[in-house]
């Protein structure tokens, strides 16, 4: 399993925001197969017992058809955020990406379509300051 380039990043952010990193590559089976999410991360709530968990499949739109990077990206999330239902219904599935590719691509019509009628879940970080910038439920 290879990491993404902002992986370290990502973490870092998620725990400056308050998560604990539960997994570093989350496994979750299906059937005879195992696909790896990013991260697995919980952040305990007090008005709780039990804290809120998430899954983070990071992505760093590099190659030069941010269509593709769409895509590919979309095809993931699908698969996790199904099989994640199955598995685990109370962990909830987030895409993390950059703020330069959230205000930039991510602004375009093709992307906020997919948003909007896929109900992605995006975390949007700062890459240089390793921090959480934005939270899109």
């Amino acid at each position: 399993m290879a990491k993404d380039i902002y992986h370290d990043t990502v973490k870092t952010a998620l725990e400056k925001d308050g998560w604990t990193i539960t997994d570093e590559f989350f496994r979750l089976s299906i059937g005879s197969r195992s696909v790896y999410i990013d991260l697995g991360a919980e952040k305990l709530i007090e008005a709780e017992k039990e804290g809120r968990k998430i899954a983070i499949e990071i992505k760093s739109f590099l190659s030069p058809s941010p269509v593709n990077d769409l895509e590919n990206a979309l095809g993931q999330y699908i698969l996790y955020r199904d099989a994640l239902k199955r598995s685990q219904p109370d962990r909830i599935l987030y895409l993390a990406i950059s703020d330069k590719v959230y205000f930039d691509f991510f602004q375009e019509e093709i992307a906020q379509m997919v948003v909007k009628n896929q109900h992605l879940k995006l975390i949007v970080f700062d890459e240089k300051k390793a921090e959480v910038v934005k939270w899109i439920h």
